[in-house]
């Protein structure tokens, strides 16, 4: 199967590492994936390939974190967001398989860095969002979540701010990126992009790093309060729209 895989044994190395450290920060957060492992991944294979392999490792991962959090999901909240992340997921899908998406990833990189700053600069964050919020927080997490494989973030802050228990916003967090993950496998599936052997095979010589990386993720949340929780968020944020930002440069 590996021969089918055009990597040689250095290039294994960064990929997997790349991967590891990706699912440590989706252990914690819940989201991430593609915004830490896509600036490795990025120099091995193009971006129309990364996100639905980083689809079909999310799609057990965010199962695997679902199944003991799944009493705390706050379901009102979830669904408000679901039929919003749908469209902008079925939008982002199109995005990816038709059109160049350059500048695109330099404003949202950009954009997820001002409001990063901003969040750490500020020390008064609001207590209240109002839940009107769904409705573009919804439909850009399911479009740059399809089109970046980084919605995660924009359900973050609003689940952040919406709800007081650090276990409830991230347990409602994982149930949505969970249904995230189905629709863009879904629309993936539809497309045919895992028509390609090799995709899969390479996702299943992935997934024991995987695993690893989400088990220490998990551990380490145990021990944050829900404040050190959300200033980790915010500088994971920061994180991707650097990474964001440094990936259009390279490109």
């Amino acid at each position: 199967m590996l021969a089918q895989l055009s990597f040689s044994a250095l290039d294994w190395l960064p990929i997997m590492l790349g991967v590891a450290l990706a699912y440590i920060v989706f252990g914690i957060a819940g989201f991430g994936t593609a915004l830490v492992a896509g600036p490795v991944l990025i120099h091995f294979m193009p971006l129309s390939r990364i996100i639905p392999l980083l689809v079909l490792l999310d799609f057990v991962a965010a199962f695997g974190n679902l199944l003991p959090s799944r009493r705390d999901v706050v379901r009102g909240e979830l669904l408000r967001l679901l039929p919003c992340m749908a469209l902008g997921c079925t939008l982002g899908v199109v995005f990816l398989l038709h059109l160049k998406s350059d500048l695109l990833l330099l404003l949202m990189g950009v954009f997820v860095t001002a409001y990063a700053i901003y969040g750490l600069a500020i020390k008064v964050r609001p207590a209240h969002l109002s839940r009107l919020w769904a409705l573009p927080i919804g439909t850009l997490g399911g479009l740059f979540g399809a089109l970046f494989g980084s919605g995660g973030f924009l359900y973050a802050l609003y689940l952040s701010a919406r709800l007081g228990s650090k276990e409830q916003a991230r347990a409602t967090q994982v149930a949505l990126i969970s249904c995230s993950t189905v629709v863009r496998l879904s629309l993936f599936l539809i497309a045919g992009v895992y028509a390609d052997s090799s995709l899969l095979i390479l996702a299943a010589c992935l997934l024991p790093v995987m695993f690893i990386g989400s088990w220490l993720g998990r551990r380490l949340t145990l021990k944050l309060s829900r404040e050190a929780f959300i200033r980790l968020v915010t500088w994971l944020v920061l994180a991707s729209g650097l990474a964001l930002i440094g990936r259009y440069l390279s490109a």
